[in-house]
């Protein structure tokens, strides 16, 4: 999450295209990787200032490893 202009990192807002042009398959893949690192920094930032909820978390996940019957 950078500040500035992202026009460049922006698949979907380079010159040229129009905004009906429809995306190719690597734009897809580019926009979702993006998507997927900033929603991966949210959760890290969110666990680091909130950690008492995050212990829970973990706790009903072992709970949840502990109780499950294959």
């Amino acid at each position: 999450m950078a500040d500035g202009p992202q026009s460049a990192e922006e698949p979907g807002k380079a010159p040229g295209d129009t905004p009906d042009a429809p995306e190719t398959e690597a734009q897809r893949r580019r926009r979702r990787a993006q998507f997927l690192r900033e929603l991966h920094e949210a959760k890290a930032l969110r666990d680091r200032v909130q950690p008492r909820r995050v212990k829970a978390a973990r706790m009903r996940q072992a709970m949840r490893m502990r109780t499950f019957r294959w």
